[in-house]
């Protein structure tokens, strides 16, 4: 009880700060101790000329003061809140609207010297060990109740960050909170990549698509489970009999459909910027890949095999769901793979990065299988008749950081740089990823 009561106090320390925390900005700040100086200075000297310089720099202060104070507590009810676009794309250049910056209730109007100032500021992970500070600020317009803030990231992750309202005078000498503070989490996207369209041989299993109320359960029969059954169609009560696994299945299927079995391989032992831009261009490339046959065939149903966690795709709405963990997922430590899945006959399609030491003992386990990879490289120079040419690379900026608002952690370029993979298997696209200075 008594942790439970210092923890209230102290969250109420905190939101009593944040409402009574220093106003002066730092310009503000030098103007009072500047003023404050040369009036003193002047007194002692009896420079009249100086004395109503100085006493006119202390009432200007002063006046602003007071009528920000005041307004500012008018506006401490005021619940203006964001709302980022959804889906939430890197790079897409899309504005997060800001809402309900009703200032135009009795007695709060915004003073004439004064504007309304929206501020969000966080932090974005790119991965779970790694992130940086971002704060992005715009002006609202008088009489305006809604608003537009540029808000964006240059590659996937996850944005945990506050929304608030800071009343400033146009002098730039005070700065007061105003209104309600708004918390969010926002799942970020990796920006779209264009490939080559898929094509796929994957291992099909009769499903029934139709839902069927527990009265027709007599029209099922039962067969031996064959690998592509959905889990949930498992008749564990005449399995445990048997000693088998057995599947039911409709009497009266009208559709197959077709299984397609994807491996995202987000293995890495370290994360810096070329690192986590390699696993960014892996998450859009599984993203691509997987939007395009949906799209192609609504049909296809995708077992994804992650690390550490698995997911099953079989509609556009778990499609989309998908998306969202992807944008957070990071990479995770190499540890002892079971392959035990190395028995199928289907075919799999692996999307990897150079960030990977044990891919290549995962394609030898799976040699028996068709694999299709598509592997993230670091960018490199191949050599051609003409010379050398550089191979087709998807770049990042690093002037696109503090461009949206994103700060740099300068671990993120300490750590080295990325080396090339070398893998064998039998179908290979690779696609090349590259951070520049």
């Amino acid at each position: 009880m008594r942790q439970l009561s210092s923890a209230a106090h102290l969250s109420a320390a905190r939101g009593t700060f944040r409402r009574f925390q220093l106003v002066f900005t730092p310009s503000g700040g030098a103007v009072l101790v500047i003023s404050l100086i040369g009036l003193i200075r002047s007194l002692v000297m009896r420079n009249s000329y100086e004395i109503v310089i100085f006493c006119a720099a202390l009432f200007l202060l002063l006046a602003l003061g007071a009528a920000g104070a005041w307004k500012s507590w008018k506006l401490k009810s005021m619940d203006a809140g964001w709302k980022p676009p959804f889906p939430m794309t890197a790079c897409a250049a899309e504005e997060t609207e800001i809402t309900s910056l009703d200032p135009q209730t009795p007695g709060s109007s915004i003073p004439l010297f004064f504007r309304l100032h929206y501020i969000i500021k966080g932090r974005f992970f790119p991965s779970d060990a790694e992130s940086c500070p971002v704060l992005v600020e715009t002006s609202v317009p008088r009489k305006n109740t809604s608003a537009k803030i540029a808000l964006d990231f240059p590659m996937s992750g996850v944005f945990r960050g506050e929304g608030f309202c800071l009343l400033r005078d146009i002098f730039g000498f005070f700065s007061f909170n105003c209104g309600q503070r708004q918390q969010r989490t926002v799942m970020v996207r990796s920006s779209p990549c264009f490939g080559k369209k898929p094509i796929i041989n994957a291992q099909t299993g009769a499903e029934d698509r139709r839902s069927k109320p527990s009265a027709d359960e007599e029209r099922y029969y039962m067969r031996e489970y064959t690998p592509g059954d959905r889990l949930r169609d498992i008749n564990w009560k005449s399995s445990e009999k048997i000693d088998s696994l057995i599947t039911r299945i409709s009497t009266d299927n009208q559709e197959k459909i077709t299984r397609i079995e994807v491996h995202f391989r987000n293995y890495g032992a370290d994360a810096f910027l070329e690192s986590l831009w390699l696993l960014d261009r892996a998450k859009a490339q599984l993203s691509y890949f997987l939007r395009t046959l949906m799209e192609q065939n609504s049909s296809f149903v995708f077992d994804v095999y992650g690390a550490g966690k698995n997911w099953e795709i079989e509609d556009m709405d778990d499609l989309e769901n998908f998306f969202e963990e992807l944008s957070g997922l990071s990479f995770m430590p190499l540890k002892n793979e079971n392959f035990s899945g190395a028995q199928n006959k289907g075919d799999i399609y692996v999307f990897s990065t150079a960030c990977d030491s044990g891919l290549q003992g995962f394609l030898l386990a799976n040699s028996q299988r068709p694999v299709s990879l598509f592997l993230i490289q670091p960018a490199g120079i191949e050599k051609s008749e003409e010379g050398e040419t550089i191979i087709k690379t998807e770049i990042l900026n690093l002037r696109n950081f503090t461009a949206m608002g994103c700060g740099i952690p300068p671990r993120w370029l300490a750590r080295g740089k990325v080396k090339p993979l070398a893998v064998q298997t039998g179908k290979t696209d690779v696609f090349y990823a590259k951070v520049k200075f």
